[in-house]
């Protein structure tokens, strides 16, 4: 349908003239000046002001109207929770993080996020009604055309749980559910306004996924477990993994594998700073790991240049394979500095091939903290466009 298409090519651009659409789309100035026509008529579109000229008068922005609704984002982690209230232009109108723990399982979790969506649209003055989509994240393998997570490791007691049914309770409008980094990859593309085409996105925080692009879109694989990296063996001689092999990245260079080299780094007197924070609060984590580290600590150096060491050798092989522009790195692992960025893009420069390398990129996630939950909005309002033909 040419007013879904066009809807897409707004939303996708953040914004567009119309002849910038035409130009897009293939389509002619005429026909494309009838379709925005009609949809700045039903409120879907609105005009937001001039454009710099490039000979002749200076063209108008239309971007997507609030008339539209309004989406809700959920970033569910193996330790967090965010939710927020969006417009269609993926702007925030309310939001909430807060600690959660996935291993309570979905009645504890997914009454929180039920709780949390209602009090943000209270905040907002808004009401179910209004709401158009839905888009979550989840630390787990989604089966996305069920919406369903399919065994997922770090998730005790959510299998075939349907996060879709759950909240279809309260809300009319569609609910998709992808795996957390699967949203973090559909953050990044929208922000680069799709200007490149196959990159990847890690995670590492509680696990390790990866997100990927593929000729501009997020490719998911047969089944939707495409990405799990985390799960590939970088010494076999490892430890055993919760998944139940042995030596997998995650086990060996995650969150709490930090947490556990550090703890035994101040327990056994090898880094007295360590050994004071962990006397201090009883606990350590990886941002103790990074500050230690930005203070000359020698034992958290060699900690985070091992597990970036791991991560790298893990992502040379992905690299080899996928060729992609860029890695973008995100979750809890930006946390700890540096140190841990240039460990890997060591590594990963080292183990891969130089065609592989030559003009790749690695760098952390530009969105940061915030790539999970633009992502969750992203799939909401890309996938009602694709689902609607256009939101009601």
């Amino acid at each position: 349908m040419d007013e879904t298409t066009l809807l897409q090519s707004i939303f996708w651009s953040a914004g567009s003239s119309r002849f910038a659409l035409a130009d897009r789309l293939d389509f002619s100035k005429s026909k494309t000046n009838s379709l925005v026509a009609s949809l700045l008529d039903v409120g879907l579109l609105e005009e937001t002001g001039l454009q710099n000229s490039s000979g002749g008068r200076r063209p108008e922005t239309v971007q997507l109207s609030p008339n539209l609704g309004l989406l809700i984002g959920a970033d569910l982690g193996a330790t967090s929770l965010d939710v927020a209230v969006l417009r269609p232009d993926l702007s925030v109108l309310a939001r909430r993080s807060e600690a959660a723990d996935v291993r309570s399982g979905p009645g504890v979790v997914m009454a929180r996020v039920r709780v949390l969506m209602r009090e943000l649209l209270a905040q907002c003055g808004a009401t179910p009604q209004q709401v158009i989509g839905i888009g979550m994240g989840v630390p787990g393998p989604v089966d996305f055309e069920s919406g369903q997570l399919v065994n997922p490791p770090l998730m005790p007691h959510w299998d075939s749980f349907s996060i879709r049914d759950y909240l279809r309770e309260e809300y009319a409008a569609p609910v998709f559910v992808d795996n957390d980094v699967n949203l973090m990859a559909l953050g990044e593309l929208w922000r680069l306004q799709r200007s490149l085409q196959n990159f990847l996105v890690i995670k590492v925080g509680t696990g390790i996924g990866c997100g990927i692009v593929c000729h501009g879109e997020v490719y998911r694989g047969a089944n939707g477990s495409a990405g799990d990296v985390g799960h590939i063996c970088v010494d076999t001689a490892g430890p055993r993994c919760h998944c139940g092999n042995l030596g997998c990245v995650e086990t060996m260079a995650a969150g709490p594998a930090i947490t556990r080299m550090a703890t035994e780094a101040a327990e056994s007197g090898e880094s007295a700073l360590l050994a004071a924070v962990l006397a201090e609060k009883g606990t350590l984590t990886p941002e103790d790991v990074g500050q230690a580290s930005r203070n000359g600590d020698a034992a958290a150096n060699r900690i985070i240049q091992h597990t970036g060491n791991l991560i790298g050798q893990m992502l040379a092989s992905v690299v080899n394979f996928f060729n992609p522009s860029h890695v973008f790195i995100g979750g809890g692992i930006t946390r700890i500095g540096p140190l841990f960025l240039a460990s890997v893009r060591q590594s990963i420069y080292q183990r891969s091939l130089a065609l592989s390398t030559r003009h790749l990129e690695i760098q952390y996630t530009p969105l940061a903290e915030q790539a999970g939950l633009v992502g969750a909005g992203v799939l909401a309002m890309q996938e009602t466009l694709k689902s609607k033909g256009k939101p009601r």
